[in-house]
């Protein structure tokens, strides 16, 4: 008897109805939908034992936001380490839930969500990653530049997505300059959907010190290759541990993410890459190996300027939105589909 399936995640989120259409295209039962309010607000939640369960992405909804990060403008940068403790605190009950069956692992979902952490489960599991350190101020951050004679990083804040707060920093001859999203208006930090540069030292300083209290991963800029004049690094997404699909994400700046005026590229630049290939799929299967338990993960791997050598960026536990997509596999299944094939076909336990 095929088990009934819930996803814990946000009512008419993109999401959560691409996954409910793949499952009942495949043949599985129609997911129930719990709320990510109602697991945050202890509401009472009853799933039949035996029940698969999903666990997506608090996606964008204003009243969920305010449950993770307290009241206030939800583009709102900042907030990270209030947001992951409500998050964390969430899942452990999502887990705690009598004779429910996983479909990811809440401890790993909840390393995936700490930069610093999943920064060094990959390190020790000698998956390829920027050297890091982590910050808790700008003067931090330019001491421990300085220490290491890096001229630049990527300062991240430690919990976080979708490139929000994440900054593109460089110090040289007395010059800074910082690459983000994030922009001031009325005098909070916000995410916007336009890449800007900040080039006085005074704003730049503003705002790391707004990010640092949330605490700040630092990675050693990571030289990315270029095709046609545009850096690029890969969205590769894995399914039971195994890479199904990639996307090559281009851009004229440092930040390469899609929803921030990023352009999907050519995947057969790099597929036709002797050897290339073949490492971006080593790598990204070892580094869904460093998370068992999780059914889908979606790693951001970067290809170096050299065409040769590869570094995770991030791994993400809500990385597989990418509509339109076909695997790699050239069977027409999008990454929704190709999960559903994998619960069906009880690739997954």
């Amino acid at each position: 008897m095929t088990p009934g399936l819930a996803v814990v995640g946000v009512p008419g989120d993109r999401r959560v109805t691409m996954f409910r259409d793949a499952a009942v295209a495949r043949g599985l039962p129609e997911p129930r939908v719990v709320p990510w309010r109602d697991v945050l607000t202890g509401r009472e939640i009853g799933l039949p034992p035996g029940t698969l369960v999903r666990i997506d992405s608090p996606g964008e909804d204003a009243e969920t936001d305010a449950l993770l990060r307290g009241p206030g403008d939800p583009t709102r940068v900042g907030g990270g380490a209030a947001w992951y403790a409500a998050f964390t605190a969430g899942l452990r009950r999502i887990a705690a839930l009598p004779g429910v069956r996983l479909l990811g692992d809440v401890e790993e979902i909840a390393v995936m969500f700490d930069k610093r952490r999943c920064h060094a489960r990959l390190s020790a599991a000698g998956v390829p990653v920027p050297p890091a350190f982590e910050a808790g101020s700008y003067g931090e951050l330019r001491e421990r530049m300085a220490e290491r004679g890096w001229a630049r990083v990527f300062v991240k804040p430690a919990h976080g997505s979708s490139a929000s707060g994440v900054v593109a920093f460089q110090a040289h001859a007395g010059r800074v300059k910082a690459v983000t999203s994030a922009t001031w208006i009325g005098g909070t930090l916000c995410n916007s959907l336009r890449v800007r540069s900040y080039e006085d030292e005074a704003d730049v300083k503003a705002l790391v010190e707004t990010l640092a209290p949330d605490g700040l991963h630092v990675e050693r800029w990571f030289p990315k290759a270029s095709a046609s004049g545009r850096t690029f690094d890969l969205r590769v997404v894995t399914v039971a541990g195994i890479p199904t699909h990639a996307v090559m994400r281009t851009s004229r700046t440092p930040i390469t993410n899609l929803h921030l005026g990023g352009l999907r590229g050519d995947l057969g630049v790099v597929r036709a890459r002797p050897g290339l290939w073949e490492r971006v799929l080593d790598v990204a299967a070892r580094t869904a190996a460093c998370f068992p338990g999780s059914l889908t993960a979606g790693v951001d791997l970067m290809v170096g300027a050299d065409r040769r050598s590869v570094a995770v960026a991030e791994v993400n536990a809500f990385g597989d939105l990418l509509p339109g997509l076909g695997d790699l596999a050239g069977t027409g299944r999008d990454t929704y589909a190709e999960q559903a094939e994998a619960i069906s076909g009880r690739r997954w336990t």
